[in-house]
C-alpha cells in the first residue's frame, strides 16, 4: 500500500518493522496462546490493531489490555463475529463494555468500492443459504457454531513442494449434487488442501476434462467413492488407471472425518468449495431443544468426502497394528495344537 499510494517518502521499510519519519515504529506480532507473552514487551506502543480478533481467546486479551497503556493510548480490533461468547465479544458487546469504547457495526452495505463480481456472489449466498449470508456478509452471528464439525482449519496462499506425496479423493455427483475431485498433502501435523475441481449436473464423459483441471491426476492414485463402480470403470478406461474404490464400512464416516480433525488444516483461497463446506458441515441438532447431536448431518459434505478418500490410505497407515497371541487348540483327536 506504500508503494501503491506512492508514500515511500514518509517511510522505511525494513525486514521485521516499519518505521516513519516522524517516529513511529509500526511491527507486526502474532497472538496465539503460545506466543501471547511477547506482546508483554510491547510497553510504548500507543496503537494495537488487531485483525480478525473472532480467533482471539481471553488469555490473549487479558495480556494485551494492560499492555497497551501508554497516555492517549487505542487499541483498534475488526472481526467477523461467529459466537455471542468469544471473549471479543464479551469485551465490546457483552452488556458492560469499557468505559470509552466505540463499536461500529460495517458490512458491505457500508462499502461504497463494493465490485460487482462480489455483488453477483453475495446475492448468490443470500438465495442459496441465508444462514451463511448472514453470518459472513451482514457480520450476525453464525448460527449452531456449536455445532460446527470442523473448527482446526485456516486459509493460506502456499506453494506445495515438488516433493509432495500428493492424495487425491473423488466424489460422484448425482442430480444437484456435485462431482468434486480434491488434492492435499500431509506435512507432519498440517493437512494441506491445494486443489480442487467441482461441478454440478457433470456427465460421465465431462468427468476426466473436470478431474485435469487438478495439476498431475493421471499420475497420482485417486481414492473414489465406491458408490458408483460403473464410473470408476469409465475413469480407469480414459486416462485415470490409478483409480481405485474407497473401502466403506461401519463408522467409516465418523473415522474419516476424526482423521481430518486430528490435523491443522490449510487451505489454498483457490479452493473455494472446500472452503464453504469446513464452513457449512456441521452435525444434527435436536428441532426442540437446538442440542447438538453426536450425527453428522447429510449435507455440504461432498468436498469433506473426496478429503477423506483422499486420506483413507494414511489414516489405516496410521492405525496401531494389534499383534496377534498364539492361543491353544485342542483337536479331536485330543492332542493340542496352536493357533495363532
Amino acid at each position: 500500500k506504500i508503494v501503491e499510494m506512492d508514500a515511500g517518502y514518509y517511510f522505511e521499510v525494513q525486514d521485521k518493522r516499519i518505521l516513519t519519519k516522524r517516529g513511529g515504529h509500526i511491527i507486526f506480532e502474532g497472538l496465539q496462546n503460545h506466543t501471547a507473552d511477547s506482546i508483554k514487551s510491547l510497553e510504548g506502543f500507543k496503537r494495537a490493531w488487531v485483525e480478525e480478533a473472532q480467533s482471539l481467546s481471553q488469555r490473549s486479551t487479558d495480556i494485551l489490555r494492560p499492555t497497551i497503556r501508554a497516555d492517549g493510548a487505542e487499541m483498534w480490533f475488526s472481526w467477523n463475529p461467529v459466537d455471542e461468547n468469544d471473549p471479543i465479544d464479551l469485551l465490546l458487546r457483552g452488556p458492560v463494555p469499557p468505559a470509552g469504547a466505540i463499536v461500529v457495526e460495517v458490512n458491505y452495505v457500508d462499502n461504497r468500492w463494493l465490485p460487482d463480481s462480489m455483488r453477483e456472489e453475495i446475492e448468490y449466498d443470500r438465495r442459496r443459504d441465508p444462514d451463511k449470508f448472514a453470518h459472513v456478509w451482514m457480520g450476525k452471528y453464525a448460527k449452531n457454531s456449536n455445532a460446527r464439525v470442523f473448527r482446526n482449519w485456516t486459509i493460506e496462499e502456499f506453494d506445495s513442494p515438488p516433493s509432495s506425496v500428493f492424495r487425491l479423493g473423488a466424489d460422484w455427483g448425482f442430480a444437484v449434487d456435485p462431482s468434486v475431485l480434491v488434492r492435499c498433502f500431509i506435512d507432519g501435523k498440517r493437512l494441506y488442501v491445494d486443489h480442487e475441481a467441482h461441478m454440478i449436473g457433470c456427465e460421465i464423459d465431462q468427468l476426466p476434462d473436470l478431474f485435469d483441471r487438478v495439476p498431475d491426476s493421471r499420475r497420482w492414485f485417486i481414492t473414489a467413492d465406491s458408490s458408483r463402480p460403473e464410473t470408476i470403470s469409465y475413469m480407469r478406461n480414459h486416462g485415470y488407471p490409478k483409480m481405485n474404490a474407497a473401502i466403506k464400512g461401519p463408522r467409516s464416516i465418523e473415522e474419516g472425518v476424526e482423521f481430518l480433525k486430528s490435523f491443522d488444516i490449510v487451505v489454498h483461497p483457490r479452493c473455494t468449495h472446500v472452503i464453504d463446506e469446513l464452513t457449512m458441515y456441521s452435525y444434527e441438532t435436536d428441532p426442540l431443544t437446538g442440542v447438538v447431536m453426536p450425527k453428522l448431518k447429510d449435507k455440504h459434505n461432498h468436498t469433506i468426502d473426496a478429503l477423506r478418500y483422499a486420506c483413507e490410505g494414511a489414516r489405516k497407515a496410521s492405525k496401531p497394528k494389534v499383534e496377534a497371541k498364539a492361543k491353544p487348540v485342542y483337536l479331536p483327536s485330543g492332542s493340542q495344537g496352536w493357533m495363532a
